[in-house]
């Protein structure tokens, strides 16, 4: 295929490098003077895309240099990137190109930034976003062997702009990488929680560092390699479906003596505080649009499981009822029915009903809403909104 590439920086170039070297023909564009054996630079962005199949955009989306962490930023105002330059570059492409290419922008970007900012610079060629899984030192491999290879499009189509794009993208790939397709942003937010997955995990383990260094007599590796290595809960796929938040009798609680042993320890920092505060605040959203519901069909609250987790009779640090809680601050008395807590009592009910536990336990009639933020719940009798789906699947 033609390629183009604009942005030939310490991440461009490496890629479009390996693009010609699987047997395409690269062109490409960047503000400095570049030399490569393997990509012809050309002098203008009109040059470098004019009758290419699909075009890519590596340009920065940089911050003030005082945010890249090589000096203290915890005291500086948050400040989102800023995208002057991909809209320069965009603008620009977009005058050269023509229905029959595909423009590819693989910068990071915050989730929502694409819709906002760029789309509408985009009226000549099709447009896909693109971001890369990629660690510097190690560019050209990573592009050919990555963990997953997402493209997002602006409705989450498989079809059409995707499939092109995967089609290109099996042509040069050194394995058999997952395919992600989902819309504009749903693919920003998986680059940049991908990210912040890495950069908590290293916080959280160095935080262990720390307390060995402050308590003594620990030896770090034995904790972190205990961690490792344990993949029935921690390194694996378990927890990683949102729904009610953390609970139970062990975990809140444990959180809170930390908060109590990272002050004892003047470590300087709380991650434990923000685990919690964010916990609560997450559990006023789901009251708050409880009863934003409630209020509007004018229909009682009922929290359908009080238990912590299904199955069992325990309440302690049950999320459920600190949900309750939040929904009683705004004027809202909750029903709540547990058949392990408090028996059985099938109803039928008329009511706003939070799936705090997945199975339903009760009879609704056919004016009942349900919010359940597992995601799973169909019904064909009531109202059902699946929280924390702002797109459902076709």
């Amino acid at each position: 295929m033609k390629i183009g590439f604009i942005g030939l920086g310490k991440l461009g170039l490496p890629c479009a490098e390996v693009i010609a070297k699987k047997g395409h023909s690269v062109l490409g564009y960047d503000i400095n003077k570049i030399d490569s054996d393997y990509v012809i630079v050309e002098d203008t962005i009109k040059e470098a895309v004019q009758d290419r199949d699909i075009v890519f955009v590596a340009v920065p989306t940089p911050h003030d240099p005082s945010y890249d962490g090589r000096a203290p930023t915890a005291h500086l105002e948050p400040k989102d990137f800023s995208y002057d330059i991909v809209k320069d570059v965009m603008s620009e492409a977009n005058k050269h190109m023509n229905k029959d290419q595909l423009l590819v922008l693989i910068s990071t970007v915050l989730p929502g930034t694409v819709r906002r900012e760029f789309v509408q610079l985009v009226t000549n060629p099709r447009f896909v976003y693109n971001p890369y899984l990629i660690a510097m030192g190690t560019v050209a491999w990573d592009m050919v062997n990555p963990e997953m290879v997402m493209i997002g499009t602006s409705d989450g189509s498989e079809t059409g702009d995707a499939k092109e794009l995967r089609t290109f993208y099996e042509s040069i790939m050194d394995n058999f990488p997952r395919y992600v397709i989902g819309t504009w942003d749903e693919c920003e937010c998986i680059k940049v929680f991908y990210n912040t997955f890495i950069s908590t995990k290293i916080g959280l383990v160095n935080m262990i560092q720390d307390v060995a260094q402050k308590q003594g007599n620990i030896n770090t590796d034995v904790v972190t390699t205990a961690l490792a290595e344990s993949t029935q809960r921690i390194m694996g796929p378990s927890y990683m479906k949102a729904g009610m938040g953390d609970g139970g009798a062990c975990h809140p609680r444990d959180n809170i003596a930390l908060r109590y042993m990272a002050k004892k320890l003047d470590l300087g920092y709380d991650i434990f505080d923000a685990v919690m505060n964010a916990r609560e605040v997450q559990a006023q959203n789901l009251a708050a649009k409880l009863c934003e519901i409630a209020k509007e069909k004018e229909l009682p609250i009922l929290i359908n499981g009080i238990a912590y987790k299904p199955g069992v009779p325990y309440v302690d640090g049950s999320y459920a009822l600190l949900v309750a809680q939040y929904c009683h601050e705004y004027g809202f008395n909750p029903m709540q029915v547990d058949p392990l807590v408090y028996g059985a009592d099938p109803g039928p009910f008329r009511a706003c009903v939070l799936l705090a536990h997945p199975e339903l336990y009760v009879e609704l009639s056919a004016d009942s809403v349900v919010v359940d933020p597992w995601r799973d719940h169909t019904s064909e009798t009531y109202e059902v909104i699946h929280y924390g789906n702002t797109r459902e699947l076709i």
